[in-house]
């Protein structure tokens, strides 16, 4: 059986942070929030390319790792 979603478990303080965040933006849930805002990234792309220098991929991992996303 291959199910159509997961569970993605993130610290409760970055979960009330972003509820916080969301308050009157138009996302129903955390969850609407965030799956919006990874399907962002990743259609942005993670990967070093020739207009990000190293540097600056870097810089988004470790803002990502601080956000709970790694």
């Amino acid at each position: 059986m291959i199910r159509d979603k997961v569970t993605l478990k993130i610290p409760r303080p970055l979960y009330d942070r972003l509820k916080t965040v969301i308050e009157g933006s138009g996302f129903s849930s955390v969850n609407e929030f965030v799956v919006y805002v990874l399907r962002d990234l990743m259609s942005t792309g993670l990967e070093d390319r020739d207009d990000r220098s190293r540097d600056e991929t870097e810089a988004i991992r470790r803002r990502l790792k601080n956000l709970g996303y790694f």
